[in-house]
């Protein structure tokens, strides 16, 4: 009965077009008030702050300030120019670029907005200018933002390690396969099209001096190297680390490029401050629904039901990912992360999948949800970016659709891939 009333007052009010916060917050309210009338209102207030009450949690306002930190910095640009260097003279080669860009920038900020905004802003004008259609360097650019929330550190793979009560640092080094497959599989697709469409047949150079790019190049690897090795090597947690990222940016930003001030820097937290309460208002008001859904045994139930149509982990799976894929098309990432990981998480470990591998599944098939019409974050902050009409952005996204599928098929069905380098570091 309660699981009816939820979905009732969640399908009512995202019709109503109720902001999804709040969507989340007024369902588990009035399922809690259908279920036990207004006795336990009480516990509202107690599971909105106990939703956000986690130290894991306060990486995502570190990272969101340290992508912020990236674009106003300058950081973003020497990405572009480093990996002009790399793939550039490829056929094909800013799309290629903006692919290995992407790359990149997700080592450091784990939002596919942020990506979109920053590298959106300097490739797509430049992929333009180059010959290539507009509508598909938008398609393009969106999709490679997609690898930032997959290939740590990701945010959403904090919401989910956060949920569900797993290793952050074991999820972050399942996300470097997935997040490097869809970067090959996409370079891949993106030279089959150039090649048919004349794109940059004779590719793309980098500017300046080898020499300048490469110390430019490590000054800005300098980020990701202190969170790979601080969080899988143990010196610090992800929060930590995300802290440390902030701090590295200030500092680089500040002397080395000279590029912020204190002008720039209180409009770098401004933006930080509005996209950080936007993410944990989103946790805050989960808490009420995760809440009601445990206290009524939600998981339990859907996890019988589930395991009546067959038992096998595969057809779970093959249930799990067409559900995510579905919900990804009409639901915000973190609000999904935040309602599903306590429902489908308990059914895949009883069924012998490692929480790990179904956490890394989880968030690889949300993601794409971000590309999908037509609730596509990433599509709409594309059409903004680019001034570019939300139809012919759709019309290009399609092949490389395929290609996120493709990789989250690989993901789901080879676990041994996923998990290889967690295993390998000793965090499983």
């Amino acid at each position: 009965m309660t699981a009816t009333i939820v979905v009732v007052a969640f399908a009512v009010m995202l019709i109503l077009g109720t902001p999804i916060a709040f969507v989340l917050g007024l369902a588990g309210v009035i399922a809690l008030i259908g279920s036990s009338g207004t006795s336990l209102l009480m516990l509202v207030p107690q599971q909105i702050f106990s939703g956000m009450n986690s130290f894991v949690l306060m990486a995502i306002p570190f990272f969101i300030l340290a992508g912020e930190l990236m674009n106003a910095s300058g950081i973003t640009k020497k990405i572009v120019n480093l990996s002009n260097a790399l793939v550039g003279r490829m056929k094909g080669g800013l799309g290629h670029v903006n692919i290995v860009a992407n790359v990149i920038f997700a080592t450091m900020s784990g939002a596919a907005v942020a990506a979109v905004a920053g590298l959106g802003t300097i490739l797509i004008p430049s992929m333009e200018e180059s010959g290539y259609d507009k509508s598909y360097a938008c398609a393009l650019t969106a999709s490679a933002s997609v690898i930032g929330p997959t290939i740590p550190p990701s945010i959403p793979m904090v919401v989910c390690a956060s949920t569900a009560g797993i290793s952050v640092a074991a999820m972050f080094a399942g996300g470097i396969f997935p997040g490097l497959l869809l970067a090959v599989l996409m370079m891949v697709l993106n030279g089959i099209i150039s090649s048919r469409r004349g794109y940059q047949l004779h590719g793309q150079t980098y500017k300046g001096t080898i020499g300048d790019v490469i110390k430019d190049g490590i000054i800005a690897l300098g980020m990701p190297a202190i969170i790979f090795v601080g969080i899988l090597g143990g010196v610090f947690t992800a929060t930590e680390a995300a802290a440390v990222a902030v701090a590295y940016a200030v500092i680089i930003g500040r002397f080395v490029f000279k590029t912020l001030n204190a002008k720039v820097l209180w409009q770098v937290f401004k933006n930080a401050v509005s996209k950080t309460g936007v993410s944990l208002l989103l946790v805050s008001m989960g808490g009420i629904i995760s809440w009601v859904m445990a206290s009524e045994q939600v998981p339990a139930k859907m996890a019988n039901i589930i395991l009546s149509v067959g038992g096998s982990h595969i057809v779970f799976l093959l249930l799990s990912i067409i559900l995510l894929l579905a919900i990804g098309c009409f639901m915000d990432l973190t609000a999904s992360l935040i309602m599903l990981t306590p429902i489908l998480l308990p059914i895949a470990v009883q069924l012998g999948i490692d929480p790990v591998h179904y956490a890394l599944i989880m968030v690889v098939a949300l993601n794409i949800g971000l590309i999908t019409p037509p609730v596509g974050a990433v599509l709409f902050v594309t059409c903004a970016v680019a001034r570019e009409k939300f139809e012919n952005i759709v019309r290009e996204i399609w092949p490389f659709f395929a290609c996120h599928v493709i990789a989250l098929a690989i993901i789901a069905f080879i676990p041994a891939l996923a998990l290889a380098i967690p295993r390998a570091l000793g965090l499983l």
